[in-house]
């Protein structure tokens, strides 16, 4: 999992870039519909899962966000399949 929240990391960073560029090059404007803020929240959730002990209980449901926004991202080269997410049934949560 810990290879996850590193590829989604610098996958966040990678496209902050490429906005920072589009601003630069075509202004500010050219990010009003940005998915700036969602890139801020898929850093926080991966922030918090860090954070949180593997016994808590919130651990699961964060490592489901993670791997469920990791999909977008399922094109690129470094994305490994196990990362897709299980259905909750399989992996023990009801």
């Amino acid at each position: 999992m810990d290879d996850l929240v590193e590829f989604l990391v610098a996958r966040i960073m990678d496209d902050n870039h490429a906005y920072a560029y589009v601003a630069d090059t075509l202004g500010g404007e050219a990010l009003l519909d940005s998915h700036l803020p969602m890139l801020d929240l898929i850093e926080q959730l991966a922030n918090d899962y860090k954070a949180t002990d593997p016994s808590d209980s919130r651990s699961a449901g964060l490592a489901y966000a993670l791997r469920v926004l990791g999909q977008s991202y399922a094109e690129h080269p470094a994305y490994q399949q196990e990362w897709r997410p299980q259905p909750f049934k399989e992996i023990g949560v009801e």
